[in-house]
């Protein structure tokens, strides 16, 4: 009845980052030859620290992009499958017969997006911002009444 995917925005595709990297570590042997010419040869290991840094977050933002976040709702449950940046997967199932779907606002940051039902309580879509965590919520709310009030097309009762 719905399925969702969510998984962290990123602006840069993995060929494009390496092309980034690329230019910057150019860049880089660049300004280091030319001042290890001009005598300043200590400038040699800040830039490689530079350089070994900005690596570092590139491939730290890249392995970020593994963590998702899949919502599935069918007749008897919604299932929600959580995988980590490490790979690990973690699975929730809950009824959809006593969901509610509840965006906690807070003062000042994004609100939280809880499924909630029977005594329990699960948060989804961390990642999100605002706007594509009501878009969520307003559509996953939508699906449950679908499947809670659903419309019989019987030509005999027409």
């Amino acid at each position: 009845m719905f399925e969702a995917e969510i998984k962290p925005h990123r602006s840069l595709s993995r060929r494009a980052m390496f092309m980034v990297l690329g230019g910057m570590v150019t860049a880089s042997l660049a300004v280091t030859s030319l001042m290890a010419l001009l005598g300043a040869w200590p400038i040699i290991g800040f830039n490689g620290a530079d350089i070994a840094l900005a690596m570092f977050l590139m491939w730290l933002n890249m392995r970020a992009e593994r963590a998702r976040e899949h919502i599935t709702l069918t007749a008897s449950r919604l299932a929600v499958i959580r995988t980590d940046v490490h790979g690990r997967c973690q699975h929730f199932s809950l009824q959809p017969y006593w969901l509610n779907v509840v965006l906690q606002e807070r003062a000042g940051t994004v609100p939280k997006l809880l499924l909630t039902g029977r005594g329990r309580s699960l948060e989804v879509a961390r990642q999100l911002g605002e706007t594509q965590k009501r878009d969520l919520a307003a559509a996953l709310e939508r699906a449950l009444h679908r499947g809670r009030n659903p419309r019989f097309n019987n030509p005999q009762l027409q």
